[in-house]
């Protein structure tokens, strides 16, 4: 797979993906919406990928749409040019999320607009000390509801916080957004990615049948009620307690050595 608008490689079946434009902190274009949407899309039938880096060049994560190459465009859009923009939008958050593999975002920079929904549309966020978050939509007159943050945000914020950050656009630091669970770690910066490949590494050899079903049934079971989310929850489990992995598992557990999860 080659893509024009960042790096994408894979490597002991860990996919990177690094925006690549850090004169304008990874701003994102129209042709970058296009690939990443693609590249999720992609990665769901790539047996060789088991882990998913996303990370930015430079000295920030994702600064959000481009200021020239997106929002002046769209100014010149009839409105039906701009719902297929927006539909693109949300295409790359549907991919990421239907995405049977865990993401983990290395947030090394700003994180501004578009570029906070793709933190949180990862499953795990490692922040670098020098991270800061800025949810921009209302700055520029929009709607902070864009492309899933008000799905996303509330389940990991609270509503009150998300609230906040939505109709403010304030920017908050690394250590705010550990305060607030937005940041699963925060870490030294020369440290972020060698932390965040030890972490990929150690999902890559986990059972990643059962990590994909439990990040699937995250999404699902936010808007189930107690009963429907037990009902789904009881024939997974018992659909994997017929894999390979179970048994792994306990022989493993039983003879105190590392389980060896299928790979395939």
């Amino acid at each position: 797979m080659v893509y024009n608008s960042f790096l994408f490689e894979v490597a002991d079946h860990i996919a990177t993906i690094r925006l690549n434009d850090p004169e304008r902190l990874n701003a994102l274009t129209f042709e970058t919406y296009a690939e990443l949407a693609r590249v999720f899309a992609a990665m769901e039938a790539d047996s060789g990928i088991k882990v998913v880096v996303l990370t930015g060049a430079g000295n920030g994560f994702c600064s959000g749409g481009s200021v020239h190459g997106i929002i002046a465009k769209l100014l010149e859009m009839t409105a039906d040019e701009q719902l297929r923009f927006t539909t693109l939008t949300c295409a790359v958050v549907k991919n990421m999320r239907a995405l049977n593999k865990p993401i983990v975002a290395a947030v090394n920079g700003i994180a501004a607009g578009a570029g906070t929904i793709l933190a949180l549309a990862s499953d795990i966020r490692l922040l670098s000390e020098r991270a800061r978050f800025a949810f921009l939509f209302t700055k520029v007159g929009l709607s902070g509801a864009d492309m899933g943050a008000c799905y996303l945000l509330p389940r990991i914020v609270g509503h009150g916080r998300a609230a906040e950050l939505l109709f403010t656009g304030d920017t908050i630091d690394a250590q705010e957004c550990l305060r607030i669970g937005l940041a699963n770690r925060v870490i030294a910066h020369d440290k972020l990615l060698s932390e965040t490949y030890d972490l990929a590494r150690r999902l890559k050899d986990g059972p990643l049948k059962a990590i994909g079903v439990t990040k699937a049934l995250l999404d699902r079971e936010a808007d189930m009620d107690l009963a429907k989310s037990l009902d789904l929850e009881a024939r997974e489990q018992a659909r994997l307690m017929q894999t390979p992995d179970f048994k792994e598992g306990y022989w493993a557990f039983i003879e105190k050595r590392p389980a060896k999860f299928n790979r395939s």
